[in-house]
């Protein structure tokens, strides 16, 4: 991952009010391997690259942490509670210390494993607020595929009907229709970065 790259996206966040505010509020909770993923990232990055302003709303903020002591359900709606009585948005908070189990995975080490079996490549892309109002970016993926404005089902857990229905079902392709999507086969060419 460039650090280039890195920088261009942390300053797309900085210039978003709506997004630092959500990062600060998750900074405060100070959750163990906590991150702000997905959408709020792959969708920011996407707008910027269609040079769509303001940026596409928020459906809902995916935090992700990894807490191996409490893995409740209950734990993660009462964080939800917690970051919505600092910032009133659609937060949603997943501990995936747990998430395996639904997902029928092997245990995760962390966060960012856990998103390394995500079913898109561009939706693999976190931050999160630490020391000094630092921004740090995590992509086990890289984000070359990201800001090259594709769309890529992993190829290291290959699901190629969710890959279809995501697609199908968030409408990625109608709202951002200068993305390339790419076949599983493109996704593991040999020029490929992740090859």
């Amino acid at each position: 991952m460039s650090r280039e790259s890195e920088q261009r996206i942390a300053c797309w966040l900085r210039e978003d009010d709506e997004r630092m505010a959500a990062l600060r509020a998750l900074a405060e909770l100070a959750l163990p391997d906590a991150w702000l993923a997905a959408g709020f990232v792959r969708n920011l990055v996407w707008d910027r690259l269609h040079g769509y302003s303001p940026p596409t709303p928020l459906n809902d903020l995916d935090v992700l942490h990894f807490d191996a002591t409490d893995c409740s359900r209950a734990s993660e709606q009462a964080l939800e509670a917690r970051l919505g009585a600092r910032l009133a948005r659609p937060w949603s908070v997943r501990n995936q210390a747990r998430m395996h189990h639904r997902n029928g995975d092997p245990p995760y080490q962390d966060s960012i494993d856990a998103m390394r079996y995500w079913v898109e490549l561009e939706t693999a892309v976190a931050v999160r607020l630490v020391a000094n109002d630092t921004l740090q970016i995590a992509a086990p993926f890289g984000l070359q595929s990201l800001l090259g404005g594709r769309l890529t089902p992993n190829p290291y857990r290959p699901r190629p009907q969710a890959f279809a229905r995501r697609c199908a079902d968030k409408g990625w392709l109608q709202r951002w229709p200068r993305l390339s999507k790419r076949s599983l086969r493109e996704a593991v060419s040999p020029d490929d970065p992740l090859a």
